[in-house]
This record gives C-alpha cells, structure tokens and sequence, in this order.
C-alpha cells in the first residue's frame, strides 16, 4: 500500500483526525484519569491505594503505637535526668490526615497534642522547644494547637521556646505566640498576620468540557463562593466580613502575647512576610539564633543546664539529630504533571493563616 494512503486510512480513523484545541485538552485530561486510574486512584489528586514499600534507607514510620521520647543519640546507663523536649511541628497544619511515602498519614493536630500529652506526663522533662517549619495553615487548625499549646503551660508551669526554622508564618507564627520566648534563624522568614480563601471561578473552564452547573438552593447565599458560577458582591462582601473577623483575631493572639508590637503600624498586621531580623526589630519575636540557642533558652529557663535532647517520635521513627523530621506528605503530589487551581482541588476549602505565594499550595495537605 502507498505511504500516502497509508496516511489517508490514518487519519480517516476520528481518533487520529486532527482535534481543535479545547478538543485535546480534553482528550488530554481523560487520558490523564485513565493513567491515575491504572495507579489505583480514583481521580486527579485523590490517594492512591496501593501499597508503598519503603526503601531500607528511608524506613516507614508506624502509628500503630504512642509516641515515646527518643534521645537524638545512642542511648547509654547513664542517659537519664532532666530532658528537654524538642516538639517539631513541619508542613502545612490542617486537621486531616496527610498520606505519603514514608508516612502513615499524620494528622498534624492530633500529633502535636500527642506529643504535649507525652511530654507532660514525662517528670523529666524541664522545657520545650517548640521546632517550627511551616507557611502556616488552616484556621481552626492552628487555633487549636495554639490553645493546647496554652493549656499545656497552665497545666504543667514548663517554659516552652519556639524555634522558627526556614518559615514560620501565618498559622505557624500563630501557633509560635504560645510559647514564652520566640526564636528565629537568622534567614527566617516569619509574619504573616493574615486570612486567605482560596476561591475560583472555573465556569469558563467548565464550559469547556460542556459541564453547567444547576444547583437547586433554597436560601440565595448557601452556595457563595461556589467555582461553577462568578462571586456576586452580596457573597464576596459576606465572606470578607468573615476574613476580617479571623484577622482581627489573630491581630489580638499578637498584641496580647507581643505587647511591646506597634499595634498602629498597619504593615505588621497586614499579610506580608519579614526576615528575622525585621521581624526582631518589630518585636514579633525575642531573639535571632539557631536551634542550638533555642536549645540552650531551654536549659536556662528549666534550671537545668545539662539536660538531654530528645524528640518525641514513634518508635519505628527514630531522630538521629535535632534536626530530623517525619515525612508527611501527599503521595498524589506527585502523581499530577500539572497542577491547575481549582481543577485538582477534592476538598472543600477553608479559611487560612498561610503565607501563600503558590494558590495551590493547600495541596501539600491533601486539600
């Protein structure tokens, strides 16, 4: 047969034929379903199912048990006394569980007040020092580990220092006004004193693929900030007012714990980011250190000058250096080439203290 008609049958064939580009997109994206879906999941940014065995290096750790206070260094006969206790708080902070290689899906709340829970039942323990690595999170989330942080001194009279390690911002910096002194690296980057809703309008993208949305309501304002449709100004003016409330909120967490904050200054509590030392000059934290320094506060305010490291972690986890962390990230993350706003989201969204460049950065918990 001749090349050329060989080509004529080619394209003949309508899924050969040459496609408009809103038609590849299409095809595009049902392709892309079908290769999740062959992974075993059940769409775009959904968990995968199947089974993930951990490299031998890089051990999965177990939630089966408690966490248990682990020493940063091999344990001897004479390892015992007063301890401080290194909390780390890494990744964004959503009260949902988190899946990933390495990880059994933590949930960051549930663990956090775990290891408050371990620690004050732990007589050795003389300090803490509160390790923080986050833009920040949800709300709620970080309300409530700020609370329990709150009623964990109340209850137990222990100092606790907050280390902010590459960023601690939004519900991160919130969660670090619990502690008695705040410590930052000196490239943190810290602040970020405000509330985000990460809403889209994906009606244009959804008419793409011939999809209209025909929601039957009865109440005119129980769907705003709905994507399927543009946000009317009634909405809008809505869920600002609840923005502002949840702002106006952590502005006074801020002013009660940092007195010596301008509170007339409005650029403190206007969202943006600082580095440590404008931060210190501000008064938004007390010191520029290293975790080492955090380490030593510790000591100092717990009357205990030769007092052991240790980190709460699971058993199957164990923290070789002060500095080690549990992996806790979506497996899905990785799963998507793209990663359109609003397409890939699967979760209803939420009110946030995050710093947050990247609109999809809610993602990295599952969101």
């Amino acid at each position: 047969m001749p090349i050329g008609a060989r080509h004529a049958d080619k394209y003949d064939n309508p899924a050969f034929a040459p496609q408009p580009p809103a038609a590849m997109l299409r095809t595009c994206y049902l392709l892309l379903l079908l290769f999740v879906a062959a992974l075993g999941c059940h769409g775009p940014g959904l968990r995968m199912n199947a089974t993930v065995t951990a490299r031998p290096d890089f051990p999965t750790p177990s939630n089966s048990g408690p966490v248990v206070a682990q020493p940063v260094a091999e344990p001897t006969l004479q390892d015992e006394g007063p301890l401080i206790a290194i909390i780390d708080v890494d990744g964004l902070l959503l009260n949902n569980n988190f899946t990933g290689y390495g990880s059994q899906g933590e949930n960051p709340v549930s663990l956090f007040r775990e290891r408050l829970d371990a620690a004050a039942s732990d007589p050795c323990v003389r300090a803490v020092v509160l390790r923080i690595n986050s833009h920040g999170g949800g709300v709620t989330a970080s309300d409530i580990m700020w609370h329990d942080m709150q009623r964990f001194k109340q209850r137990t009279g222990i100092p606790v220092v907050a280390c902010l390690m590459d960023v601690g911002a939004g519900g991160a910096y919130y969660l670090a006004l619990g502690a008695d002194q705040i410590v930052a690296h000196p490239t943190t980057v810290t602040g970020g004193v405000g509330v985000i809703l990460n809403l889209y309008n994906l009606q244009d993208a959804m008419a793409q693929f011939n999809v209209i949305g025909v929601p039957v309501k009865s109440g005119p304002n129980i769907d705003m900030g709905t994507p399927i449709r543009a946000m009317d100004p009634e909405g809008r003016a809505l869920l600002e007012a609840m923005a502002t409330e949840f702002h106006q909120r952590f502005r006074d967490v801020v002013i009660s714990a940092r007195p010596q904050v301008n509170r007339d200054d409005p650029t403190n509590f206007d969202g943006r980011v600082f580095t440590a030392y404008q931060a210190q000059e501000r008064h938004l934290i007390d010191a520029v250190g290293y975790l080492d320094d955090a380490v030593a506060i510790g000591r100092q305010m717990g009357g205990a000058p030769d007092a052991r490291v240790v980190l709460y972690h699971r058993c199957a986890d164990r923290p070789r250096t002060p500095y080690a962390i549990t992996p806790n990230t979506p497996l899905q993350n990785g799963l998507m080439p793209v990663s359109l706003p609003g397409l890939d989201r699967t979760r209803l969204p939420s009110f946030l203290y995050l710093w947050q460049p990247e609109p999809t950065m809610e993602k990295l918990g599952g969101k």
